[in-house]
């Protein structure tokens, strides 16, 4: 009896705990009736793959470079030379550490050669500078040497124009080194020279008093002439025609000088050696 009793008592609580758990299904009756469990699944998309993922192993570094392709050309890279110019002789010069001289200088120099309106057209010569010349860092001594070249000339033309010299500095001998130089000649013995043109005298309106002279001396020649026949009856009618002619001769030369005097040439053109100059730069001169 005392087994069964304990037996009902059990069951008893058993029953109680079973009831004491009250649960709520509503919230899955209310997902059932919405929404469809088996298609929801099936809706949902596929987990992506992921491949198997390795370690890195560290490599030593190695000194070699890897070569470029061999179908691009491998070429060294270029430095720039910067504030290098090339000149004409080939010389080089940093302006950062060249002394310059600049454009504008000018320099009382002697010629070394006999010049003229003859001299061909790239024969060279020299000059020999007269006194110092002083700029910032350098001085240009006495005695400096700068070469020059005609770069054109011609004998005295028929129009009264005289002869042509034109003459180019190309160059300075510095300290036994030559250097690249650029100037122009300004004055020739003491005489201003425009243009560079070392010119001959221009002689037309030379010419112009000698049409004007010639028609009066032969004017003076008939008057001469008009003389003598007057002392003689039988000529003496026929004296006044030379003294008319010479007239017109007289009128048309002087009427006409301007025209005649075209064709007259110019006055020769001949420097002497040792002759001074004056030569101004056109450009900046650097020395190292």
């Amino acid at each position: 009896m005392r087994k069964i009793l304990c037996l009902i008592a059990f069951l008893s609580m058993l029953q109680a705990c079973c009831l004491a758990f009250d649960l709520d299904t509503s919230v899955d009756d209310e997902i059932r009736r919405n929404y469809n469990p088996s298609a929801l699944e099936q809706s949902l998309p596929a987990l992506p793959k992921v491949s198997p993922t390795k370690t890195p192993t560290s490599t030593p570094p190695t000194s070699t470079t890897q070569a470029p392709p061999k179908s691009l050309p491998v070429t060294q890279p270029s430095k720039p030379h910067i504030g290098v110019k090339k000149l004409p002789n080939d010389y080089k010069y940093d302006k950062s550490t060249a002394i310059r001289i600049p454009k504008g200088t000018k320099f009382k120099v002697r010629s070394s050669s006999y010049l003229s309106d003859t001299t061909r057209t790239g024969a060279r010569f020299s000059f020999t500078t007269l006194q110092p010349v002083t700029k910032r860092y350098v001085t240009i001594p006495t005695g400096t040497v700068f070469n020059a070249v005609v770069t054109n000339s011609h004998p005295p033309q028929a129009t009264g124009n005289g002869g042509l010299l034109e003459i180019a500095v190309d160059g300075i001998n510095f300290r036994g080194k030559n250097y690249y130089a650029q100037g122009k000649v300004t004055k020739a013995n003491r005489k201003k020279v425009f243009v560079n043109n070392i010119k001959g005298k221009r002689q037309y309106w030379k010419g112009v008093a000698n049409q004007v002279e010639k028609g009066q001396n032969f004017y003076k020649k008939t008057r001469r002439t008009s003389a003598k026949l007057t002392d003689n009856p039988i000529t003496l009618i026929v004296a006044p025609v030379p003294t008319i002619v010479g007239m017109g001769v007289y009128a048309v030369n002087l009427v006409g000088s301007p025209l005649f005097s075209i064709g007259s040439k110019g006055g020769r053109l001949t420097i002497p050696a040792g002759s001074e100059f004056e030569i101004k730069l056109l450009d900046d001169i650097y020395l190292e």
